[in-house]
């Protein structure tokens, strides 16, 4: 660590970790897990389980958590050689590889515990879900494709929020996380776009970084599309209300407005695209999917 990052305050271990994993950024992918979660409870019984709810909010955050801390862990001398995440906490000092891997670790038996209290296939899965948190890190060292492997992370989350309420498989609950899978595996294609450069010094690999940033604009815009068709196809499925569609609508138009502000050769205002638009896309469809199950009758 330079004399420079050593005279630099150093927050507490606790807050150093919350910004390492990032935890504000659950907002992507816990509304789809409510989202399924809730559409269970309806079909099941039409009554909100607050206790599984709550089972369900601490499965997602603490398996991303792990998730995050891991990826920061596996990723800290790409992160160094890069100028936009040469200042996380791993690579300043703020936080050490030690205190990194017992955050991770207690995420992961917070996770697993509260996955055990829901129900036995619940837990017999809960491992299979670890896999791809622990791969997607080491995906961009063997593949042009390391979204591919997010998006499937990603997607075990609506699939796991419907299997927390009933214990049985779902169909309905796969479309939902092939489309939040498609989703994010969309933007983070864009979001790769910015690490180009120092990638391709790295010899990291990424579908910007193979193919150029072009490429990667056209095909998160064709994942985008591929995610309206799955929210459809997920609404035709559940018998959705007209405040879902509303939903689908508004979701619709962001991504749109997305592509708008995004542009191959003008990515200025990228992280408005990537924080704020795929921010609102998350909250927008829960809570007009939650609008439309309190209007059909599921009971609070």
């Amino acid at each position: 660590m330079s004399s420079a990052s050593a005279a630099l305050p150093q927050p507490g271990r606790t807050k150093a970790f919350l910004r390492l994993v990032m935890i504000e950024h659950s907002v992507f992918a816990l509304p789809f897990a409510y989202i399924a979660a809730l559409t269970a409870m309806f079909q099941l019984d039409g009554n909100i389980h607050w206790a599984r709810l709550l089972l369900v909010t601490i499965c997602m955050v603490g398996l991303r958590t792990f998730a995050m801390a891991v990826n920061r862990i596996i990723d800290r001398e790409i992160d160094a050689r890069n100028p936009r995440t040469a200042q996380r906490e791993l690579v300043t000092g703020a936080m050490s590889v030690k205190h990194a891997w017992t955050g991770a670790l207690i995420a992961l038996v917070v996770f697993l515990g509260a996955a055990a209290l829901l129900n036995p296939l619940c837990l017999a899965l809960a491992p299979i879900a670890v896999i791809p948190m622990v791969v997607y890190p080491y995906g961009k060292r063997f593949t042009n494709y390391p979204q591919s492997i997010l998006g499937l992370a990603q997607a075990m989350g609506p699939v796991g929020g419907w299997l927390a309420i009933t214990g049985e498989w779902s169909w309905d609950a796969v479309i939902l996380g092939l489309a939040v899978g498609i989703w994010i595996g969309g933007f983070d294609l864009i979001y790769a776009c910015q690490d180009v450069d120092s990638d391709r010094e790295s010899g990291v690999l990424s579908v910007p970084a193979r193919f150029g940033i072009p490429a990667a604009v056209r095909s998160a815009r064709v994942c985008h599309f591929l995610t309206t068709a799955l929210f459809v196809w997920y609404a035709l499925a559940t018998d959705a209300g007209a405040f879902l569609w509303l939903g689908l609508l508004i979701v619709a138009g962001a991504f749109v407005y997305e592509h708008t502000i995004v542009r191959p050769h003008d990515l200025s205002r990228l992280n408005r695209a990537f924080f704020s638009v795929n921010g609102f896309i998350g909250i927008a469809l829960f809570v007009c999917a939650l609008l439309d199950l309190l209007v059909r009758g599921l009971s609070v």
